[in-house]
């Protein structure tokens, strides 16, 4: 088990990471409850997210015509985007194993997934894919009516689902949500910029 003496003679990093390691197995084993259990594998389903991405290119379209179109172009260009940075850039240049291959961390976890991932723990690609979408939907679509905020409620509901079944560390959802975020501001912007404000839909 992780000690939990003194950390006085650690470094800033090892404190840090230290930390990481106790949070995960707060999260993952003295939160365990049959409904979280439920609720991190559904959501972790990718097929759980389609009906959501087509309702919305269904909506974007049928109300905002080519703008729409463009919306759904730009978000798909970014989603492809982030999922290759955090993938295959960040995540090679970490390569932070899992906790569920981490040797001195895959006996204490609770590891619920369906299966853990060959490649790097650093960042977590779903945290920075879902918050990046959240972030870019909001933004771009906020002034045309309100409950868009609850897309945030959705990303980290997805987020906190990769530290609960086992297979991220805190600090690998928190920083894929930052990183996401910050991309889908940027996209925001530029959509913004270009194409305008989305504000009424077009039939009205």
């Amino acid at each position: 088990m992780i000690s939990l003496q003194s950390q006085s003679g650690l470094s800033l990093v090892d404190r840090i990471l230290h930390a990481d390691d106790r949070l995960l197995l707060t999260v993952n084993r003295e939160w365990q409850h049959p409904f979280l259990d439920d609720l991190s594998l559904f959501a972790r389903e990718s097929i759980v997210h389609v009906p959501l991405y087509l309702f919305l290119a269904t909506f974007m379209v049928m109300n905002f015509g080519r703008k729409g179109l463009m919306w759904i172009f730009i978000a798909l260009a970014m989603a492809s985007f982030n999922d290759f940075v955090s993938s295959q850039v960040i995540k090679e240049i970490f390569d932070r194993p899992r906790p569920c291959r981490d040797p001195m961390m895959a006996h204490q976890i609770r590891f619920i997934a369906k299966y853990c991932g060959m490649n790097g723990s650093f960042i977590s690609s779903h945290a920075s894919n879902h918050f990046a979408a959240a972030t870019f939907m909001f933004l771009t679509l906020r002034p045309s009516g309100r409950g868009w905020s609850l897309l945030f409620v959705w990303a980290a509901v997805i987020a906190f689902a990769q530290v609960y079944v086992g297979v991220h560390y805190p600090s690998d959802v928190i920083c894929g949500a930052l990183f996401g975020s910050m991309l889908g501001w940027l996209t925001a912007k530029v959509f913004d910029k270009r194409f305008g404000q989305i504000i009424h839909p077009i039939h009205t």
